[in-house]
């Protein structure tokens, strides 16, 4: 199967300022792709160069086969985006923008309405965009992107001014999605929030693609240390086991839990020993380098190699 997005070797300039420099990188269908990276990393133009709003000084962009770049792009109403900032006409229904945007991709202004329900805007069909809150608006602007079932959809902060209860329908979506073989591009700086609804992370520092891969891969690659908690049975002891002495950079977390750092080829055996040290123990806990930790360690070491 075809990769839904081909991005070769794309430089971006707007006169000096170089904005992306040399990204390569492909995406397959039927997958969710965190695009990671501080405010002017790059991030937004590249959601413009694979959208077709801007094409690229080098290099070559295909979208679901076709080059933006290279006029006629029919594939850009199998497209789907939401913007960081949304901006919608306030005088116009729900109703009425949603059945603007419907038209605008040559879908039924009708079966796009039922977009509304499932992004939890169906009272507030009749009402004026202007007359919206913050959330409503991120979440119509949700429902536009949405139009037609994109084969690519590409989203730029989407779960910003969402309650929890609201991010969780939204992951659900995109989920949905995801399952029936859409490719989704979430550019976001709530990393936590991505961690466990990603197949791949995408980290953009100053224009360069600075990692690319699974969590695991790049947990691999980082080689950051896992925290291991265990909690003892009765309080901590006056005196640790020997094992736990030897293994170096423990701490206490509170009474009766203490917590170490293991590099990658410790832990199997730091948890063995942990299972059968003649202490007690009522849990263990294991917490492996979260985004955020990855995220500063890739962008460290960019630095330190300038």
């Amino acid at each position: 199967m075809s990769n839904t997005v081909e991005i070769d070797n794309v430089s971006k300039r707007y006169g000096r300022i170089e904005a992306v420099r040399g990204v390569s990188f492909a995406l397959p269908p039927g997958e969710t792709v965190a695009l990671v990276g501080h405010n002017g990393a790059g991030k937004t133009t590249l959601i413009k160069l694979m959208l077709g709003l801007v094409h690229p000084t080098e290099g070559s962009v295909k979208i679901l086969g076709e080059h933006p770049a290279a006029g006629e792009f029919a594939a850009r109403r199998r497209l789907g985006y939401l913007p960081e900032n949304v901006s919608f006409n306030a005088a116009l229904t729900g109703r009425e923008l949603l059945s603007f945007y419907a038209r605008l991709k040559g879908e039924s202004p009708t079966q796009a309405m039922a977009l509304l329900d499932r992004v939890g805007l169906a009272a507030a069909a009749s009402r004026r965009v202007g007359t919206y809150s913050k959330g409503m608006r991120q979440r119509l602007g949700l429902a536009q992107a949405l139009i037609g079932e994109p084969a690519l959809l590409l989203l730029d902060e989407p779960t910003t001014g969402l309650d929890p209860a609201l991010r969780q329908s939204f992951y659900e979506i995109v989920q949905e999605l995801r399952d029936r073989g859409a490719t989704v591009v979430l550019s976001s700086h709530a990393l936590t929030e991505l961690e466990e609804r990603t197949d791949r992370v995408v980290i953009i520092n100053r224009g360069l693609m600075v990692a690319n891969g699974s969590l695991d891969a790049l947990r691999r690659i980082a080689r950051l240390p896992t925290r291991i908690r265990l909690h003892l049975t009765g309080g901590r002891p006056p005196h640790l086991p020997g094992w736990l002495e030897a293994a170096g950079a423990w701490r206490p977390v509170n009474g009766h839990v203490v917590e170490l750092d293991a590099l990658p080829e410790q832990k199997m055996d730091l948890l063995r020993q942990a299972i059968h040290a003649d202490h007690a123990l009522e849990d263990i806990e294991v917490v492996p380098p979260t985004l955020d930790e990855l995220y500063a360690h890739f962008l460290r070491s960019q630095e330190d190699a300038r």
